[in-house]
């Protein structure tokens, strides 16, 4: 698992201080490439060295309670599913202990050498992705 933290900031929020919708789907991001980076190398890496990129095809967020300006949110991101071309993480949103939002997004791997074109995950990733697919697995049991 590994974990996005941040603070919500003013211009996250609309007039009564409540956190925008569409900025849990920025976070989802975020945490994304922020795990990626850690597992694999920089998004900015990726593309720049290997001419790669991982385009959302899928995202969804279920809201259970709102986040407010100022507060404290950590993401726990998590392998869900691998497959050929694509991968699915899940993000769980936590204020303390209390979850108040989970969602997650499917990403390609996808060739930018040319015309944009997902192609199968390299096995080195598969590998990485399928520890820590593992690890979660294991963590549940």
């Amino acid at each position: 698992m590994h974990k996005y933290e941040f603070k919500v900031r003013w211009g996250d929020t609309d007039a009564a201080g409540i956190v925008f919708t569409p900025n849990f789907y920025k976070w989802m991001d975020e945490a994304t490439h922020e795990y990626l980076a850690e597992l694999i190398k920089p998004s900015s890496k990726l593309y720049r060295e290997d001419k790669l990129a991982l385009p959302i095809l899928e995202a969804f967020c279920q809201f259970k309670r709102p986040l407010f300006f100022e507060d404290h949110v950590v993401i726990e991101t998590t392998v869900l599913e691998i497959h050929n071309k694509t991968f699915k993480l899940r993000h769980v949103f936590k204020r303390g202990n209390e979850i108040v939002a989970h969602g997650y997004m499917v990403r390609a791997w996808t060739s930018f050498s040319d015309t944009p074109k997902a192609q199968p995950i390299p096995k080195n990733v598969v590998d990485k992705l399928t520890l820590s697919l593992e690890r979660e697995v294991v963590a549940h049991d």
